[in-house]
């Protein structure tokens, strides 16, 4: 098409009239001056160059414009974008429409539109650019677009926002996705910038929004690490859309070789917790695989898997056990200890009223470890019914155990007496660590010639320290069946903050049921309370059963942070131990010097390498110079297992290890279609929302978008220099032949 020019006016009727009364005027005069001069030829040269100006004057007043009009030299563009994220992977568009027909992903639903061919109907008027969601073109970009798909997040405001950047030509945008989006701002607020630029966003939903049967394993929680001949439990988590309940034998492989079968009955339509029981029988690194077999109405069979690492090493965890009197509950839980394979028990006896501490076996004490280096190869620390005192604990020394809690994630029982002594532990370094409130009117505890009972919680129930059977319907029977006992510390209540797992059956006060079973984190360690002396008794009858097994659990329960890694001089431990992705990972490191005691400055570094092959390096700040504690943050990006090196420049020592981070957790595969998201982009930018199979639809819309205009220029004569100039000549000429015709 031709560009095209034009002359144009602004005309009125005034305007008009006004013009042609000049002209006449003009006319009128130059022939009067003409007929009074007897037609001299200066004169009628002078008279015509007059008419002439007048002429053009009024030919200025009309406001002509030159007015050029250019067509576009190029096709209008469509910008169709894909979405590349995980729960495009989700099974739930049927291949045709028989209800029987086998599910394909909502990826492959859409394949034919991120195809040239499928837009050959529309690449006669509009060019065609089609792209992938993480296709991010800006410099730099690129591999952070496809890190954060390929991590589980969903930005629909980034595809849009990208075409707004390069907006020349743009005649409209196509968004094809499920619309579950998780990451960046409402694509809504980018849909309504468009409808500014009069840009329509067309959307295509994939995916169902509603889930097809199936059922789908959505966690297994496997531990970091376990011990060798020791059980252990992990949680399932299994969501079912199916109708009626089932009952699935759920396989754990070791390595790719069976080891458990579990029977779990499936609630429908909901959600079912259990847990599998697993006894490692050897050390090593092995891969644990929990595999829920697929059942006869299931449509999708890629969700009933999860594969998690596991190291299995051989246990022998310190433990420190400090007691004023040889009580029974002190007699009996050190015999718990001492014959625990995994457990090395040290004893320190004061026994107040003797000239030395007590004891005899090797195991036992002469005095408190006051050196950092003795005292920090402990990973729990028992606290009897001792107190402040000459003969007992000093100042420094609760100053010590609070360090090693705080800094070196140690664990610390708090077990008081009928002594009251632990009343005195408060004003230490070690009152900020006691879980509860102690009634200072009553410093003796409570005594009753009747029983009392322990009641679990609601947290309780679901505690790994109180699992006492394997299953929550034995374990409360097991805890409700327990031999009472006859003394309870003086509890007021639990602080804010603290875990309360079993409380006194009977007795309340005016905070509610008095708390005898407490826990609460502090600094990188744990804190646990015991509120009364008698769990010696649960051996009334089974011997070791419950006994033994409370305080194992007890023991590895509070230790297990602190052991996740270690070497000879340095140890690493991270909180939370399971990380997900997009979680910030708080790495803590404890580095001894070349001599065995606390590193007090140095540099520490983290080196992590993701399973991409990407490389993170984190530098740990010293905490506390007097504990050797070393801490830094490092935010996970995306799943898998990822490996740790830890150095140490001033010891050139290093420790190797691994963590897992939970994959996919951000948008998960299964989950039901968001189409009202699409629908609501399509409406604000006042463009369609079609189905896959609707592409004739989609088609129609954007071949009735209305054609790119042509660009218009304007030159406006009337107040152009050029035409300034040429008036200011033609007047120059009339000045200079007045005075060639003698009239100046």
């Amino acid at each position: 098409m031709m560009d095209r020019s034009s002359l144009t006016f602004s005309l009125g009727t005034s305007s008009l009239l006004l013009s042609f009364v000049a002209i006449l005027v003009a006319i009128s005069l130059c022939y009067l001056s003409c007929r009074r001069s007897g037609y001299a030829l200066p004169i009628l040269r002078l008279e015509a160059l007059r008419l002439l100006i007048i002429t053009f004057v009024v030919f200025l007043l009309q406001q002509p414009e030159w007015t050029t009009e250019y067509q576009p030299d190029s096709k209008p563009r469509i910008d169709v974008y894909y979405d590349q994220s995980p729960s495009m992977k989700t099974l739930d568009m049927l291949s045709d429409a028989d209800a029987g027909a086998e599910a394909i992903s909502r990826s492959a639903s859409i394949q034919n539109l991120t195809e040239k061919p499928a837009w050959e109907a529309l690449s006669a008027d509009y060019e065609i650019l089609i792209e992938g969601m993480s296709d991010d073109q800006s410099e730099g970009n690129t591999s952070d677009a496809v890190k954060r798909v390929s991590s589980g997040l969903t930005n629909l405001s980034q595809p849009l926002n990208q075409s707004m950047d390069r907006r020349e030509g743009l005649a409209g945008v196509v968004l094809i996705s499920d619309g579950d989006w998780n990451d960046g701002p409402s694509p809504v607020d980018a849909a309504s910038k468009l409808r500014g630029l009069r840009v329509p966003v067309f959307t295509v939903t994939a995916g169902s929004n509603k889930k097809l049967p199936d059922l789908e394993l959505v966690s297994a929680d496997v531990p970091t690490f376990g011990a060798e001949g020791k059980s252990v439990r992990i949680p399932l988590t299994i969501d079912s859309s199916l109708p009626s309940e089932s009952i699935a034998k759920v396989r754990l492989l070791v390595d790719g070789t069976e080891d458990v079968v579990h029977e779990v009955r499936i609630s429908p339509m909901g959600r079912t917790t259990d847990a599998i029981q697993w006894t490692p029988r050897e050390v090593g690194d092995f891969v644990i695989t929990v595999d829920l077999p697929v059942q006869g109405q299931e449509k999708i069979s890629s969700n009933n898997t999860i594969s998690l690492p596991i190291s299995i090493r051989q246990e022998q965890l310190k433990v420190l056990l400090i007691e004023s009197l040889p009580r029974w509950e002190y007699r009996y839980l050190r015999n718990a200890l001492s014959r625990d394979p995994g457990v090395e028990v040290s004893c320190l006896l004061f026994h107040p009223g003797l000239d030395k501490v007590g004891g005899g076996s090797q195991d036992y004490l002469k005095v408190f470890p006051e050196e950092l280096e003795d005292l920090s190869k402990y990973d729990v620390v028992f606290l009897g019914d001792v107190g402040l005192d000459e003969s007992q604990l000093t100042e420094g020394q609760c100053e010590l155990i609070r360090g090693l809690v705080e800094f070196q994630a140690s664990g610390l029982v708090f077990m008081p007496g009928f002594q009251g002594r632990h009343f005195s532990l408060l004003p230490t370094q070690l009152g900020e660590l006691y879980p509860v409130l102690l009634d200072e009117q009553q410093p003796e505890g409570w005594g009753s010639r009747l029983p009392g009972h322990f009641e679990l919680s609601e947290r309780g129930r679901t505690s790994l320290l109180t699992k006492l059977a394997d299953s929550s319907d034995d374990n409360f029977s097991v805890w409700e069946g327990l031999p009472g006992f006859q003394w309870y510390a003086p509890v007021i209540r639990a602080k804010a903050g603290a875990e309360v797992l079993a409380v006194h059956q009977d007795v309340t006060n005016d905070s509610g049921r008095l708390p005898l079973l407490v826990t609460r984190p502090f600094g990188a360690g744990k804190v646990l309370f015991m509120g009364t002396d008698g769990a010696w008794r649960w051996r009334k009858g089974v011997e070791d059963k419950y006994h033994y097994r409370f305080w194992g659990q007890v023991v590895r329960w509070m230790a297990y942070q602190r052991n996740m890694a270690k070497g000879e001089t340095m140890r690493l431990f991270y909180t939370p131990d399971q990380p997900e992705v997009r979680q910030i990972l708080n790495l803590s490191a404890h580095v001894m010097d070349d001599i065995g005691e606390p590193l007090q400055d140095g540099e520490v570094t983290a080196l992590i390498t993701a399973p991409s092959g990407d490389v993170d390096t984190v530098r740990l700040s010293g905490e506390n110079d007097r504990w050797g504690v070393f801490r830094g943050r490092f935010e996970t990006s995306e799943p898998g297992l990822h490996q740790v090196l830890l150095s140490c420049g001033e010891t050139n020592a290093v420790l190797e290890t691994s963590f897992f981070v939970q994959g996919q957790l951000n948008e998960s595969i299964g989950r039901p279609a968001r189409p009202e998201v699409l629908r609501e982009i399509s409406r604000v930018s006042r463009g369609r929302n079609v189905t896959p199979d609707e592409l004739d639809l989609l088609m129609d819309a954007i071949a009735e978008l209305p054609k790119p205009e042509p660009t218009t220029r304007r030159v406006q004569l009337w107040a152009h220099p050029a035409v300034a100039a040429v008036l200011l000549l033609l007047l120059t000429g009339f000045w200079i032949s007045r005075k060639a015709a003698g009239l100046i």
